[in-house]
């Protein structure tokens, strides 16, 4: 199966900047597409960015011009830098990854990675 290990979550001022990064590993044939979704509390999960095999990138609205996703095809790795973050930005960020282990796609989830950007 496939494994997402993720990391680069914290603790940040507002107007500061972070980067997460999340890794595919395991039995990966083939990835469609990879993304970063986030929750806050009391909130229902929602879409931050995904990118596409071929490099083509979709934003939520909220994070357009601020945050910026990117992938490293060779390494199954998946990058969100958010420069601009504000409180609202807080939520656990999760590593979304649609990927082949042989047959068909399946999604994959990573663990979490906490965000908080204090005022």
């Amino acid at each position: 199966q496939v494994q997402l290990v993720e990391s680069g979550g914290g603790l940040v001022q507002a107007g500061g900047s972070l980067r997460l990064s999340c890794a595919a590993s395991g039995r990966v044939i083939s990835i469609a597409s990879m993304a970063w979704y986030r929750q806050a509390p009391g909130e229902q999960r929602e879409l931050v960015a995904l990118i596409w095999g071929g490099g083509i990138t979709k934003y939520a609205d909220f994070v357009k011009g601020r945050f910026t996703i990117s992938g490293d095809n060779a390494k199954n790795t998946v990058f969100l830098q958010m420069n601009s973050l504000k409180p609202e930005d807080t939520a656990v960020y999760s590593c979304n990854v649609r990927a082949s282990a042989g047959t068909g796609y399946t999604d994959y989830w990573g663990q979490g990675t906490q965000v908080t950007v204090s005022s």
